[in-house]
Protein backbone atom coordinates (compact mmCIF):
# COMPACT_ATOMS: atom_id res chain seq x y z
CA UNK A 1 0.00 0.00 0.00
CA UNK A 2 2.83 2.54 0.74
CA UNK A 3 4.17 2.33 -2.77
CA UNK A 4 0.63 2.63 -4.21
CA UNK A 5 0.27 5.93 -2.09
CA UNK A 6 4.04 6.85 -3.00
CA UNK A 7 3.42 6.25 -7.36
CA UNK A 8 -0.54 8.09 -6.28
CA UNK A 9 1.89 11.07 -4.45
CA UNK A 10 4.22 11.46 -7.59
CA UNK A 11 1.28 11.46 -9.69
CA UNK A 12 -0.69 14.34 -8.16
CA UNK A 13 2.70 16.22 -7.70
CA UNK A 14 3.48 15.41 -11.03
CA UNK A 15 0.07 16.56 -12.45
CA UNK A 16 -0.04 19.67 -10.14
CA UNK A 17 3.10 20.93 -11.31
CA UNK A 18 2.10 20.58 -14.71
CA UNK A 19 -0.82 22.45 -13.84
CA UNK A 20 1.14 25.39 -12.46
CA UNK A 21 3.51 26.07 -15.09
CA UNK A 22 0.43 25.98 -17.68
CA UNK A 23 -0.93 28.22 -15.20
CA UNK A 24 1.75 30.17 -15.51
CA UNK A 25 1.90 29.80 -19.02
CA UNK A 26 -1.51 30.97 -19.38
CA UNK A 27 -1.18 34.14 -17.00
CA UNK A 28 1.84 35.54 -18.92
CA UNK A 29 -0.49 35.00 -22.19
CA UNK A 30 -3.44 37.03 -20.81
CA UNK A 31 -0.68 39.85 -20.16
CA UNK A 32 0.42 40.15 -23.29
CA UNK A 33 -3.01 40.26 -25.02
CA UNK A 34 -3.68 43.37 -23.02
CA UNK A 35 -1.03 45.03 -23.84
CA UNK A 36 -0.96 47.15 -26.87
CA UNK A 37 0.52 46.20 -30.34
CA UNK A 38 3.89 47.93 -31.05
CA UNK A 39 1.44 49.34 -33.99
CA UNK A 40 -0.77 51.19 -31.72
CA UNK A 41 1.89 52.20 -29.57
CA UNK A 42 4.03 54.06 -32.19
CA UNK A 43 0.36 55.52 -33.58
CA UNK A 44 0.09 57.00 -30.42
CA UNK A 45 2.47 60.17 -30.43
CA UNK A 46 4.17 61.59 -33.50
CA UNK A 47 6.67 64.47 -33.43
CA UNK A 48 7.60 67.15 -36.01
CA UNK A 49 10.26 69.15 -36.37
CA UNK A 50 8.68 72.66 -37.32
CA UNK A 51 11.99 74.52 -37.97
CA UNK A 52 12.18 73.20 -41.59
CA UNK A 53 9.09 74.53 -42.81
CA UNK A 54 8.86 78.04 -44.62
CA UNK A 55 6.28 81.12 -44.23
CA UNK A 56 3.90 79.68 -47.21
CA UNK A 57 4.13 76.39 -46.79
CA UNK A 58 2.09 73.50 -46.02
CA UNK A 59 3.27 69.78 -45.15
CA UNK A 60 0.90 67.22 -44.30
CA UNK A 61 1.33 64.44 -42.03
CA UNK A 62 -0.43 60.82 -41.10
CA UNK A 63 -1.36 60.65 -37.69
CA UNK A 64 -3.87 57.94 -36.93
CA UNK A 65 -4.82 57.46 -40.37
CA UNK A 66 -5.65 61.23 -40.08
CA UNK A 67 -4.12 63.57 -42.65
CA UNK A 68 -2.84 66.48 -40.29
CA UNK A 69 -2.28 69.95 -42.39
CA UNK A 70 0.55 72.11 -40.59
CA UNK A 71 0.86 75.37 -42.62
CA UNK A 72 3.19 77.68 -41.60
CA UNK A 73 1.91 80.96 -42.24
CA UNK A 74 3.26 84.14 -44.38
CA UNK A 75 2.87 88.02 -43.64
CA UNK A 76 0.18 87.76 -46.57
CA UNK A 77 -1.64 85.35 -44.08
CA UNK A 78 -4.70 86.83 -41.06
CA UNK A 79 -3.27 85.67 -37.90
CA UNK A 80 -5.54 83.85 -35.34
CA UNK A 81 -4.81 84.25 -32.22
CA UNK A 82 -7.29 81.16 -30.62
CA UNK A 83 -6.13 78.64 -33.25
CA UNK A 84 -2.81 79.75 -34.32
CA UNK A 85 0.28 77.57 -32.71
CA UNK A 86 3.24 80.08 -31.96
CA UNK A 87 6.76 78.74 -31.90
CA UNK A 88 9.82 80.99 -32.56
CA UNK A 89 7.62 84.08 -33.67
CA UNK A 90 6.41 82.10 -36.21
CA UNK A 91 2.58 81.18 -36.46
CA UNK A 92 1.08 77.61 -37.69
CA UNK A 93 -2.33 76.58 -38.44
CA UNK A 94 -2.03 72.52 -37.35
CA UNK A 95 -5.56 70.75 -38.47
CA UNK A 96 -7.05 67.36 -38.85
CA UNK A 97 -7.53 67.17 -42.41
CA UNK A 98 -11.15 66.21 -42.69
CA UNK A 99 -14.00 68.36 -43.53
CA UNK A 100 -16.32 68.97 -40.37
CA UNK A 101 -19.56 68.65 -43.18
CA UNK A 102 -19.04 64.61 -44.18
CA UNK A 103 -15.54 63.93 -43.53
CA UNK A 104 -13.81 64.45 -47.19
CA UNK A 105 -10.12 65.63 -47.49
CA UNK A 106 -9.62 69.22 -47.99
CA UNK A 107 -7.25 70.75 -50.10
CA UNK A 108 -5.24 73.65 -50.24
CA UNK A 109 -5.19 76.40 -52.68
CA UNK A 110 -2.20 78.34 -52.84
CA UNK A 111 -3.70 80.94 -54.96
CA UNK A 112 -6.74 82.07 -52.90
CA UNK A 113 -4.39 80.44 -49.12
CA UNK A 114 -8.02 78.55 -48.10
CA UNK A 115 -8.80 75.03 -47.97
CA UNK A 116 -11.39 73.82 -50.59
CA UNK A 117 -12.97 70.48 -49.88
CA UNK A 118 -14.08 69.80 -53.66
CA UNK A 119 -16.89 67.40 -52.37
CA UNK A 120 -19.78 69.91 -51.32
CA UNK A 121 -17.64 73.36 -51.82
CA UNK A 122 -16.82 73.82 -48.65
CA UNK A 123 -14.00 76.52 -47.97
CA UNK A 124 -11.69 76.67 -45.04
CA UNK A 125 -9.34 79.66 -44.46
CA UNK A 126 -5.30 79.11 -43.76
CA UNK A 127 -6.38 79.33 -39.79
CA UNK A 128 -9.28 76.16 -40.34
CA UNK A 129 -12.00 78.11 -39.92
CA UNK A 130 -15.18 77.01 -41.94
CA UNK A 131 -15.87 80.64 -44.13
CA UNK A 132 -18.62 79.03 -47.25
CA UNK A 133 -20.05 75.81 -47.83
CA UNK A 134 -22.18 73.34 -45.61
CA UNK A 135 -19.18 72.84 -43.25
CA UNK A 136 -20.86 73.24 -39.65
CA UNK A 137 -17.52 74.12 -37.74
CA UNK A 138 -14.26 75.05 -38.21
CA UNK A 139 -11.25 71.96 -39.17
CA UNK A 140 -10.34 70.31 -35.87
CA UNK A 141 -7.22 70.63 -34.06
CA UNK A 142 -5.54 67.65 -32.97
CA UNK A 143 -4.12 67.01 -29.53
CA UNK A 144 -0.52 68.20 -29.28
CA UNK A 145 2.17 69.75 -27.33
CA UNK A 146 5.22 72.50 -27.95
CA UNK A 147 8.70 70.92 -27.39
CA UNK A 148 11.30 73.47 -28.13
CA UNK A 149 10.76 73.85 -32.23
CA UNK A 150 8.86 70.25 -31.85
CA UNK A 151 5.52 69.31 -32.41
CA UNK A 152 4.48 66.66 -30.82
CA UNK A 153 0.88 64.83 -31.73
CA UNK A 154 -1.25 62.79 -29.13
CA UNK A 155 -0.14 64.82 -26.26
CA UNK A 156 -2.36 67.35 -24.80
CA UNK A 157 0.23 70.12 -23.61
CA UNK A 158 -0.87 73.17 -22.17
CA UNK A 159 -0.53 74.90 -25.69
CA UNK A 160 -3.59 72.64 -26.78
CA UNK A 161 -5.48 73.48 -23.44
CA UNK A 162 -5.28 76.99 -24.27
CA UNK A 163 -6.06 76.91 -28.07
CA UNK A 164 -9.25 74.55 -26.89
CA UNK A 165 -10.26 76.77 -24.41
CA UNK A 166 -9.66 80.47 -26.57
CA UNK A 167 -11.56 77.86 -29.59
CA UNK A 168 -14.68 77.39 -26.85
CA UNK A 169 -14.86 81.01 -25.12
Amino acid sequence: MSQKQSRRDFLGMAFGGVAAVGGVFALGAMKKSWDPLPSVQAAGFTTIDLSPIEPGQIRTIEWRKKPIFILCKDENMEPNDARDVVVNNRRYSVVIGLCTHLGCIPSWRESTKDFLCACHGGVFDASGVNTFGPPPRPLDIPPFSINGTKLVLGEEGPEYKKLISNAKG
